[in-house]
C-alpha cells in the first residue's frame, strides 16, 4: 500500500480572503515504511504573507518572491500523490487549500479527494484520544516522537513528524482499558468467511529487529499507560 503523508504552510487560514499555498511537503510510506522518495516545493502565493503566519512558519515574502508558481509545480505535485492514501493532519484545511490551488488553475483534477484517498488523523486521534489535546505536537509527545527540532512549522519537517505520530497511532496499542473494565467488556468481528481454497499465503516472519522495535514501542506504551500491554501480559503468561 502507498501512502503520501502530506503537510502546507499558507500565507493565512483563509482562502475566501485569498490566503495562498506557500508550502508542500510530502513523503512517501510503503507498505507502512519510509521510502527515500520525497515531494518539497516552495511556492510563490503572488501575495503578502500574513504577519500571524509569519510568525508561525518564518517562511518571508522575499524568499517567496523567488520561488514558483503553484501552477509551475501543479503537475508534478499531482503525479507524486495519483492513487497514493493521503496522511494529513487537520485533512480539511490542507485539502480545502489545495483544492482552492486546483480550481484557480482549472487543473483536470479540481478536487484532490477525487484524485486521492485522504485519511484525517485529526480526526483519527479525537476517536481513539476523545477529550485530550490532539494537536501535532501534543500527539508526538504522546507517542514519544522526538519534535526538538520544530522550532517554526515546516511542511516537509512536520509531515516526517506526523508519519512517526501516524505509524504509531495505527501500530501500537490503541484502546487502554481501565482496571475493571476488561471483564464487562465484550468483542464482535463482523465479516464474510472467506474462502482460502488454492490460495498460497506468504509468512513473512519478522525481524529481530523489527522484535526489537515492537518490544520497545511496547514498553513505551506501558509507560505512557500506567499498565502492561496485553502483548506483555500473554508473553508472560505463556512463559509461566
Amino acid at each position: 500500500m502507498r501512502q503520501v503523508v502530506l503537510d502546507t504552510e499558507t500565507t493565512g487560514l483563509q482562502t475566501e480572503a485569498g490566503d495562498r499555498i506557500i508550502e508542500i511537503g510530502c513523503i512517501e510510506l510503503i507498505d507502512r515504511k519510509f521510502t527515500e522518495q520525497t515531494f518539497h516545493r516552495y511556492v510563490n502565493p503572488e501575495r503578502a504573507v500574513g504577519p500571524g503566519a509569519l510568525e508561525v512558519h518564518g517562511i518571508d515574502d522575499d524568499f517567496l518572491a523567488m520561488q514558483p508558481l503553484f501552477e509551475d509545480v501543479a503537475t508534478e505535485f499531482l503525479e507524486f500523490v495519483h492513487d497514493a492514501e493521503l496522511i494529513i493532519h487537520n485533512a480539511d484545511f490542507d485539502v480545502g487549500f489545495i483544492n482552492h490551488e486546483l480550481q484557480r488553475l482549472e487543473t483536470p483534477v479540481q478536487d484532490i479527494r477525487e484524485h486521492c484517498q485522504v485519511l484525517d488523523t485529526l480526526a483519527l486521534a479525537r476517536r481513539m484520544h476523545p477529550g485530550q489535546q490532539n494537536s501535532l505536537d501534543a500527539l508526538a509527545k504522546r507517542y514519544h516522537v522526538d519534535n526538538s527540532r520544530r522550532k517554526l512549522h515546516g511542511a516537509l519537517l512536520d509531515a516526517g513528524i506526523l508519519a512517526e505520530v501516524y505509524l504509531a497511532m495505527t501500530g501500537g496499542q490503541t484502546s487502554l482499558l481501565l482496571e475493571g473494565e476488561a471483564d464487562q467488556a465484550t468483542f464482535q468481528v463482523a465479516g464474510s468467511p472467506v474462502d482460502r481454497e488454492g490460495l498460497e499465503l506468504v509468512v513473512l516472519k519478522a525481524t529481530e529487529e523489527e522484535i526489537d522495535a515492537h518490544r520497545q514501542m511496547l514498553r513505551r506504551l506501558s509507560e505512557s499507560a500506567g499498565m502492561p500491554a496485553l502483548w506483555e501480559e500473554i508473553e508472560l503468561s505463556d512463559a509461566s
